[in-house]
């Protein structure tokens, strides 16, 4: 039994075991009526943390009839081949297509498009530091490339395109956030040009990644690891929230099944101080603070007040429904949220302890795996 608690806001009294945790983060986004059988798929950025879970699981689950990854880096691409090549055999791993190309490259993207019924847009640049200091570049690859995207899936009948955004395009104060703002207004007015070529274009929004690469998470293991007797936090009050590598996928998927067009879908889960992070990982341990970074946050924002008059409660996500729809689209089912919501890190109802994140964290970690059969 494993033991810890995930906890809901700062009543000890209302907790879950961590068991029942993960059970929820295996299979609380888990899509319910999605059949990839004899799809073509392709995946930006599909070389990533997200891309490569999202392909191991759309191979471990459905036979799709192409899985095309297409990204920019063919040393990525090679490794992640002969990775895939040793947990899967050779009639599971037909379907996949290797495709170099870049998302600022509008006509590689097209040709890569040919034949494609869905799209899922995972490639950007991330990194908040590195997007201050070179605005332009970010702005190329993030807005510009979703761009080129929605003309790359018009110009081919694409039939539904998924657009993965972050917590940071809600009220920006970043650049990065600001160019993922754009991209979703992007992919959200696109459903407008679709015309008689009926592409439905959306649109999923989450926050942090527990062991994607550049957490703080992995941060903290690797200086761990090499003995450091002081772990940094930017500030002692910082909230953010969690959600591990196999929800994302699985909230893609099952937003995906249940797409109109147009909606920017934002998932329920829990937050947790970095604090306590630090404090779970390194019992005891020195926290030195070091102040925060350019274009970071104290507490990060997935929906704000004014976005909450045009977002329904569907149980286990939010979806914020497009300001304007011409185009045929029935409004999702959903409860009407109440006046003033809006949804933080630092007010959420669902925490989650050290212990909680432990064992997310180990869950999450790369551990051999046996080859699959189809």
């Amino acid at each position: 039994m494993v033991s810890g608690l995930f906890t809901c806001g700062c009543d000890k009294s209302q907790t879950l075991t961590i068991r029942r945790a993960l059970e929820r983060a295996l299979s609380r986004f888990a899509p319910t009526s999605l059949d990839l059988d004899g799809k073509v798929i392709l995946v930006t950025g599909g070389t990533g943390s997200f891309g490569r879970r999202f392909v191991e699981t759309v191979l471990a689950q459905a036979n799709p009839r192409k899985l095309i990854i297409f990204s920019r880096d063919e040393l990525k691409q090679s490794e992640m081949l002969a990775d895939l090549a040793e947990r899967f055999e050779p009639q599971k791993m037909a379907p996949l297509r290797f495709f170099l190309g870049d998302v600022r490259d509008r006509e590689r993207l097209i040709l890569a498009s040919r034949g494609v019924d869905i799209i899922i847009h995972a490639a950007a640049m991330k990194q908040v530091p590195a997007a201050e200091y070179n605005p332009s570049e970010c702005i190329h690859t993030n807005v510009l490339g979703a761009e080129n995207v929605v003309w790359a899936c018009l110009s081919n009948r694409v039939k539904k395109v998924v657009a993965l955004s972050t917590d940071k395009a809600c009220n920006p104060v970043n650049l990065y956030g600001a160019t993922k703002l754009a991209s979703d207004k992007t992919f959200v007015a696109a459903n407008n040009l679709a015309g008689d070529i009926g592409t439905r274009f959306s649109v999923v929004r989450y926050g942090n990644v527990v062991g994607s690469r550049g957490s703080v998470a992995p941060l903290f293991q690797r200086l761990l690891a090499k003995g450091a007797t002081e772990l940094p936090i930017t500030d002692p009050r910082m909230t953010r929230f969690w959600i591990t590598l196999n929800e994302g996928v699985e909230f893609v998927l099952s937003s995906l099944d249940m797409m109109r067009g147009g909606e920017i879908f934002v998932p329920k889960i829990p937050s947790m101080k970095m604090t306590d992070l630090a404090e779970a990982m390194a019992p005891g341990l020195a926290i030195k603070i070091v102040g925060i970074r350019p274009g970071e946050k104290l507490h990060e924002i997935m929906i704000s007040a004014d976005d909450a008059r045009a977002t329904v409660d569907l149980g286990d996500r939010y979806a914020i429904e497009p300001a304007f729809a011409e185009y045929p689209r029935l409004p999702m089912e959903g409860a009407r949220l109440p006046e003033g919501f809006w949804y933080a890190s630092d007010t959420n109802e669902e925490w989650l302890t050290g212990p909680g994140l432990l064992a997310l964290l180990d869950d999450a970690a790369p551990r051999r795996r046996r080859r699959l059969d189809d």
